[in-house]
């Protein structure tokens, strides 16, 4: 596609304007992108492509995988073009062009990375055609955005284009079937001890069969729909995978992967098994590429969990845990309260998942409580849960329904107010869960009751 007059008028004007909101100290990772394609709308089909180009999209960890794809490339020499500060929607993918590229509309690198959106995908792949899509799983997600699973693999279907490899977790029967006539390579987790044999969580998108309608059955469940399953009547189900975790040392803290090239041994970079996912999806990834596992485990001993998503903090015996549960998405926070639960140790949670946003206006919806699994928290080991925010109330009735005593959950206003009421004294891990647009609340407990713990808050509060 030509570039032409008007993708250069697009191309300036646009550049001048990221140039003026960065004198202003001013985030330029979407406006310029959206400018951009009001001038020209096929901005992203004229201007250059790297030769090769790798999207990463999913429900949850895509931003995970993503960066780390992009650290492990650029510790191997690469110098990929990514948007891991831009935003993975359209006018996020142009900005992130439009800052690579030169005022002739060249890009010098030759491979990117980028994060896509689910919904954004069949806008996007219009223009850019990756080379490689790696798909980290289908989950529903926030009501008022993804709806459904069905709903979003059904968008992703109209915008794969033919050509795309895909990289599938062979564990999730939705998103590993997507753009069924398109190569593919499955990675997954094999079976372990604490796998469930029929699904137990509130929510499972997948217990039928697409194809014939015949109630799926399950060899494990690992959580809500992600395990192994098959159609007793017809030859659908989950896929081999060519990359498989089949031993998790937590002392050595190595993954060992079976390949097409035989055993492997990666470091663990945390403790929940998502986690395990999400570095097993870069491995594949990056194998496929063409990097040697002595590489990448070479690049991986350098690597830590973004603080932003997991952070532990110890003091004096006693243990702070920072964890991402995103609001309004009933498996991430299914999949927090779970990891709490097979924690060792007496907990308190705090949760500050309401939305940001919609807190400001209380017009949150608040159905998605229903369909995150908060009976994990009713667990004797769990001795406190504290709520804060505008949606309190509703929490406390969430909670309630889960069978959680009234006397362990404590429900208040202010969210920095929460730290302070922790019984400390009684608990040995304190959990603080939040929203993607609350780290800065979770911050300020994290400060607060690291002083607690210290003895130092006194001069906090000074």
């Amino acid at each position: 596609m030509k570039k032409g007059i008007r993708f250069f008028l697009a191309l300036w004007i646009a550049k001048a304007i990221t140039a003026v909101l960065r004198l202003m100290h001013r985030n330029a990772t979407h406006l310029p992108g959206v400018v951009a394609m009001k001038l020209c709308p096929d901005f992203l089909g004229r201007v250059d492509k790297p030769k090769t180009i790798i999207a990463v999209t999913g429900t949850n960890g895509k931003t995970t995988v993503c960066n780390l794809v992009d650290d492990l490339l650029a510790a191997s020499g690469k110098e990929p073009l990514n948007n891991r500060f831009g935003g993975n929607v359209r006018g996020g993918i142009v900005s992130t062009f439009l800052n690579a590229c030169s005022m002739t509309g060249r890009i010098h690198q030759e491979i990117a990375v980028l994060e896509i959106d689910e919904r954004s995908a069949i806008h996007i792949f219009k223009y850019l055609k990756p080379d490689y899509l790696l798909v980290t799983n289908l989950f529903r997600d926030s009501f008022k955005r993804n709806a459904h699973s069905e709903f979003i693999s059904d968008i992703l279907n109209q915008a794969i284009p033919a050509s795309t490899r895909l990289i599938v977790n062979a564990d999730d029967l939705i998103s590993s079937h997507l753009a069924p006539t398109n190569e593919r390579l499955a990675f997954g987790i094999a079976h372990r001890e604490d796998d469930w044999q029929n699904p137990q969580n509130i929510v499972c998108d997948i217990v039928t069969c697409p194809h014939c309608g015949e109630t799926l059955t399950y060899d494990f469940v690992r959580y809500n729909h992600i395990g192994r399953a098959h159609c007793p009547v017809c030859t659908y189900g989950s896929l081999v995978p060519s990359y498989e975790i089949t031993a998790v040392n937590s002392t050595t803290r190595t993954l060992t992967v079976q390949t097409p090239d035989g055993e492997e041994h990666y470091r663990m970079l945390g403790d929940n098994i998502t986690d395990w996912y999400n570095t097993l999806a870069a491995v594949t990834l990056l194998r496929e590429l063409g990097l040697s596992a002595e590489k990448i485990e070479s690049s991986l001993q350098k690597q830590q969990i973004v603080k932003s998503r997991f952070e532990q903090i110890e003091e004096n015996g006693k243990t702070v845990t920072m964890l991402l549960a995103k609001g309004q998405n009933p498996i991430a926070c299914s999949r927090a309260f779970d990891f709490i639960h097979r924690s060792e140790g007496n907990k308190a949670v705090i949760l500050l998942i309401e939305d940001y946003f919609d807190a400001k206006h209380s017009t949150e919806n608040i159905a998605w409580l229903y369909d995150a699994d908060f009976e994990f928290l009713c667990d004797d080991s769990v001795k406190q849960i504290i709520v804060a925010g505008v949606r309190a109330a509703d929490f406390r009735v969430r909670l309630l329904l889960a069978g959680i005593p009234d006397e362990r959950i404590v429900t208040m206003r202010e969210e920095a107010a929460t730290a302070d009421a922790v019984k400390l004294e009684e608990i040995d891990n304190t959990f603080v869960l939040f929203d993607v647009y609350t780290v800065q609340f979770a911050e300020t407990v994290r400060d607060l009751l690291k002083a607690r713990l210290s003895g130092t808050d006194e001069e906090v509060a000074q």
